[in-house]
């Protein structure tokens, strides 16, 4: 089981799911608790100064530290990151929130020898040598005894475990006016927008748990992916154990997005949602994919209205008659998975349905090329016949790509005719397809002061859906397909799927 440190204090406070079982063992006092929602442990400080010792910490580097022996602690509880205000810094690391998930506290044996070997290579997070083990110290850690929740429990449990997880990571928007949350940068000041939507106030980026597996660019300080920078040119063939995990990445994806989109509806804010994308992801151990690459401050791109991709998620309400684009990408032992869909938040109007229903008819129509054989470049020719006929542009900055061992790899598929996409699909072959369909003629693009939010130019709204898909001996596999649905082909539009 992953282990995620926390620091033992003269009073610890946990809250606990029915049935399940709490013990905190701190040298020789031991004190547990069972079947209580809200269980209080108090725990003497022991005498021993070993006992005393702080927990062995990492910076961002992945270097070690030790806290200074103190003979009054200051109170610190498992996932507190946060400073007098609430607020989250972005160079502090956030431990799972103990009340989101079912959990257990328990002894962990801390050594003074203790080695962090900071080595990134292929993919994979800090990991730690042991030298040589002492006597148990006071430290505990939270070890993740269950899944949270899944988007298919009830909407009783569902509503229970949201609140508990924006409880737990509250990050000070919640004492804000709405004024102040509707604020963006002062980078924004006087810029000219393409449309109605405006830039809203941002939280600081969240970390995740050390002890995850992670990309190589999650602890860069400019979220580079040495291993996309280094990767071959020839499309990667998956088999054997890669493709299950493979398999494993993208059923957990759809998960998280399935959680994320059924959280939505009218007064929700982006900030909200990704906070959702992230606790579902501690969760389940994976790793979400946007989190630090190339310094995206966030773990889910959140995309409104005119917003063709890339918006990074603030503080600003949705509303009722928006569409909204989730783009949840997640890494898990190894592996990289990338979906999203657009929803309707409440009653839209009829254009507002037309661009989704276009944007998902393209990639659906598309999909059902996908075989040995098939050249790349061709999928571009159905995708923008699909688009005219319903009086809508395809969006050509931004275009699918392979996806596996890394986030962004061969082949790149071009979503316009006329492209000069290179290469044939052959089995064992895994890569996105996620059209940008934008309503009207205008297919153009500009990026906001954020240097991420892509905008249609003339400010009318753009929808997307995306899948990650697998070429077999026979046709495909929609590795990202809704639960419980036929995984070799897309259902056929249904507009109630996406309604919020």
């Amino acid at each position: 089981a992953q282990v995620i440190s926390a620091q033992a204090t003269r009073s610890t406070r946990i809250l606990s799911c029915p049935g399940v079982r709490v013990s905190l063992r701190m040298a020789e006092n031991d004190a547990e608790g069972t079947d209580e929602r809200d269980v209080e442990i108090v725990v003497n400080e022991s005498e021993d100064e070993d006992a005393a010792e702080g927990a062995v910490g990492q910076d961002a580097d992945g270097t070690k530290k030790k806290k200074k022996k103190k003979k009054k602690k200051k109170a610190a509880e498992a996932g507190d990151a946060a400073d007098e205000n609430g607020n989250l810094e972005p160079a502090q690391e956030s431990s799972i929130a103990p009340g989101v998930v079912p959990i257990k506290v328990v002894a962990v044996e801390s050594d003074d020898d203790e080695e962090v070997d900071g080595n990134q290579d292929g993919g994979v997070g800090p990991t730690k040598k042991k030298k040589k083990k002492k006597k148990k110290k006071a430290g505990t850690a939270v070890d993740i005894s269950d899944l949270s929740v899944t988007k298919y429990c009830p909407d009783e449990e569902f509503a229970a475990w949201v609140a508990r997880t924006l409880e737990a990571t509250a990050n000070g928007s919640e004492s804000m006016s709405a004024l102040d949350l509707l604020k963006g940068s002062s980078d924004f000041d006087n810029y000219a927008y393409s449309g109605t939507l405006r830039k809203a106030f941002v939280t600081p980026q969240m970390r995740m748990p050390s002890g995850l597996m992670m990309p190589d660019y999650a602890l860069h300080p400019d979220g580079i992916s040495a291993s996309e920078r280094d990767r071959r040119i020839a499309v990667p063939e998956l088999s054997g154990q890669d493709l299950e995990t493979m398999r494993e990445a993208c059923t957990l994806g759809r998960e998280v997005l399935d959680i994320a989109g059924r959280f939505m509806k009218a007064g929700v804010t982006a900030d909200q949602i990704d906070r959702v994308v992230w606790q579902a992801c501690c969760d389940r151990k994976i790793y979400p994919s946007p989190l630090n690459y190339n310094r995206f401050p966030k773990s889910v791109c959140v995309s409104p209205n005119e917003v063709i991709c890339h918006g990074i998620p603030d503080c600003r309400p949705l509303e009722e008659g928006e569409i909204v684009n989730l783009d949840v990408s997640i890494f898990h032992k190894g592996f990289h998975s990338d979906l999203n869909e657009t929803f309707f938040i409440g009653e839209c109007d009829e254009d507002a349905h037309r661009v989704v229903r276009t944007a998902y008819c393209a990639l659906h129509t598309v999909s059902q090329l996908i075989r040995p054989g098939t050249l790349y470049r061709d999928l571009g020719n159905v995708i923008h016949a699909e688009a005219v006929k319903n009086n809508c542009a395809v969006v050509t900055t931004y275009c699918g790509h392979g996806i596996g061992e890394v986030f962004h790899g061969p082949p790149k598929v071009p979503h316009y005719r006329k492209n000069k996409a290179i290469g044939l699909m052959k089995p064992g072959h895994v890569f996105t397809i996620e059209p940008m369909i934008n309503l009207g003629c205008n297919g153009s693009d500009r990026t906001w002061p954020d240097d991420w939010t892509a905008v249609t130019k003339d400010g009318k709204r753009s929808a997307q859906f995306e899948h990650t898909f697998l070429v077999t001996e026979t046709g495909c596999e929609v590795l990202t397909q809704r639960y419980g649905r036929e995984i070799t082909s897309m259902p056929p539009y249904d507009p109630a799927m996406f309604q919020r």
